[in-house]
C-alpha cells in the first residue's frame, strides 16, 4: 500500500508539474497578495473609524465635564453647597471615563500606526513582487518560445516530428509503387507474366516490327525513285523530236517586191 500510495502520489505530481504554468502561477500569488493588502488596508480603515469614535465620544465627555464644573460653582456661588458637591462628584465620575477613553485612543492610535506601516511595507512587497513578476513571465515567455523556435528548426518537437513521419511514410510509398512499376515491366518483358491486354510486345517482336516497318519504308522509296526517273526519261524523249521537227520546217518566207 505504500508504495501504491508513493506512485500515486509521483504520479500525480508528474501531471501537476506538466499541467502547471509558471505564470499563471505567479498570477495567482500576485492576486492573494493584493488580497493580502486590501485586509490590512480594511484593517487600518476599522482601526481609524474607532479611533475616530472615542475621539467624539472624549469630546462629549469633555463638555460635559466642563458644564458640571461651571453648574458646580453657579450652585456654590448661590449657596447651595450641596447641588455644588453632586456636580463636582459626576465630574469626577466622568473624569474617570474620559482618562479611560485616553488610554483606549493612545492604545488604537499606536495599532493603527503600526497597521499603517505594515500596509505601507506591504505595498512596497506588493509592487516589488508585480515588477518581479512580470519580468520572469516575460523571460519564460522568450524562453519557451526560443525553445519551440528551436524545436522546429531541428525537426524533434511534435508538430514537425508528425510532418516527417508523414513525408517519410511517402517516399516509402513511392519508392514501392515505383519498385512495383519497374518488376511488373520486368517481368512482361521477360514473358513470365501474359499481357491480357495483347499490346504489350517483347523485345524480339519489337525489333521484327521495326526491320518490317523500315524495309516497307525503303521499297516506296525506291518506287518512288523509279517513277521520277521513267517521267524524266519520257520528257526528254519529247523534248528531242519536236526540236528535229522544228528545224525540219521552211525557213523561207515569200517576199512581196514593192511596186
Amino acid at each position: 500500500m505504500k508504495r501504491m500510495g508513493m506512485i500515486f502520489r509521483a504520479k500525480a505530481n508528474k501531471a501537476l508539474d506538466r499541467a502547471e504554468d509558471p505564470r499563471e502561477t505567479l498570477d495567482y500569488s500576485y492576486q492573494k497578495q493584493l488580497e493580502l493588502l486590501q485586509k490590512v488596508r480594511r484593517g487600518v480603515a476599522d482601526v481609524a473609524t474607532s479611533r475616530k469614535r472615542l475621539e467624539l465620544q472624549l469630546n462629549q465627555l469633555q463638555s460635559q465635564s466642563t458644564k458640571l464644573e461651571d453648574q458646580g460653582r453657579k450652585a456654590l456661588a448661590l449657596g447651595r453647597e450641596d447641588l455644588a458637591r453632586e456636580a463636582l462628584s459626576r465630574r469626577a465620575a466622568l473624569q474617570q471615563q474620559v482618562t479611560d477613553l485616553e488610554t483606549q485612543h493612545a492604545t488604537l492610535q499606536g495599532e493603527e500606526e503600526k497597521l499603517t506601516l505594515a500596509a505601507q511595507r506591504l505595498q512596497a512587497k506588493v509592487d516589488a513582487f508585480r515588477t518581479k513578476k512580470e519580468t520572469i513571465k516575460a523571460t519564460y515567455t522568450a524562453a519557451q518560445a526560443q525553445t519551440r523556435i528551436g524545436e522546429a528548426f531541428s525537426g524533434i518537437s511534435e508538430e514537425m516530428g508528425d510532418v516527417g513521419l508523414a513525408i517519410q511514410r511517402a517516399e516509402d510509398k513511392t519508392a514501392q509503387l515505383q519498385a512495383r512499376a519497374g518488376a511488373i515491366d520486368e517481368l512482361l518483358a521477360s514473358g513470365a507474366l501474359d499481357d491480357q491486354s495483347g499490346m504489350h510486345k517483347d523485345e524480339i517482336q519489337a525489333e521484327l516490327d521495326r526491320i518490317s516497318g523500315g524495309s516497307d519504308v525503303e521499297l516506296e522509296l525506291q518506287r518512288m525513285k523509279a517513277e521520277l526517273a521513267g517521267g524524266s526519261s519520257q520528257q526528254a524523249i519529247e523534248g528531242g523530236t519536236g526540236q528535229a521537227q522544228s528545224q525540219q520546217q521552211p525557213t523561207d518566207t515569200p517576199r512581196f517586191d514593192k511596186q
